[in-house]
């Protein structure tokens, strides 16, 4: 029964139907939004999604048969059970909320291609290299925050009113999202010498520290690539092998034909 039960589960088939559910069901979520939808069709994708939390969480036990303790040793399978979990509480009232995170459930596709975990696993790994960075970036933050609350507060207290706003501010700013006809200008038009405090701080936080962060993830996913390269590049080396060893066989074996035929 078990091997019957794993067979199936770790059966390409299997897998796909699992994908195409999702994407289906990420689809029907996103029509479930339409103010405009009739009721009758709404009534089918209620019956839909019904379905597709019966599949996944039948998936689910079928994973828990075949590996035991060892699905809930494996961080993606953990992550699946609370996924499917939440999608069996009840969206009562006062639990809208559950509603809403029903929709995690399109992250599964992560947890079923494997490409995607690759890249969400390399991303997890340089999180300590990140965290550094974004803990100078916020206390960069913190000090320019105080220092345009202190300069511009009472001129533009709609933009550095607060230490929070100011926060803000910088962060739009930092993005180039309408930072020069948006908000240094105007505050250049008050404050002529202004312009120093916002190039030294776009020059820091956006050309210097958002890019350290950049060039990280982008070093985590070229070791991904070679990775690959290198797992392809053994398994061509190993097909190499293998055909020079039958090579070698058949060659022995008319060798041993000859000499018979010589006896």
């Amino acid at each position: 029964m078990n091997t019957m039960v794993r067979s199936i589960v770790l059966s390409s088939i299997f897998q796909n139907m699992i994908i195409t559910l999702i994407i289906i069901n990420g689809i029907t979520m996103g029509i479930e939004t339409s103010r405009s939808l009739d009721m009758s069709y709404r009534e089918v994708i209620e019956y839909f999604n019904s379905f597709v939390i019966a599949v996944f969480t039948i998936e689910i036990i079928m994973r828990i048969y075949v590996h035991r303790v060892e699905f809930f040793k494996d961080p993606w399978s953990i992550f699946d059970f609370i996924i499917v979990a939440i999608s069996l509480v009840p969206a009562g009232e006062g639990l809208e909320i559950i509603r809403v995170l029903r929709v995690l459930r399109l992250f599964r596709l992560i947890t079923v291609i494997p490409q995607m975990r690759k890249v969400v696993s390399a991303l997890g790994s340089v999180i300590p290299g990140m965290s550094s960075i974004a803990a100078i970036l916020i206390l960069f933050f913190y000090v320019f925050a105080i220092m345009a609350t202190q300069l511009y507060s009472e001129t533009f207290p709609q933009w550095f009113g607060t230490l929070g706003e100011s926060f803000y501010t910088l962060f739009q700013i930092m993005t180039l999202e309408s930072w020069s006809m948006g908000v240094v200008r105007p505050v250049m038009e008050v404050h002529p010498h202004s312009w120093v405090f916002f190039i030294i701080f776009i020059l820091i936080a956006t050309f210097i520290m958002v890019n350290l962060i950049i060039a990280i993830v982008v070093d985590a996913m070229s070791a991904i690539s070679q990775d690959g390269s290198s797992i392809d590049s053994k398994e061509e080396t190993t097909l190499v092998e293998i055909k020079a060893l039958k090579d070698e066989i058949r060659e022995l074996k008319e060798l041993i034909k000859s000499s018979n035929t010589a006896r």
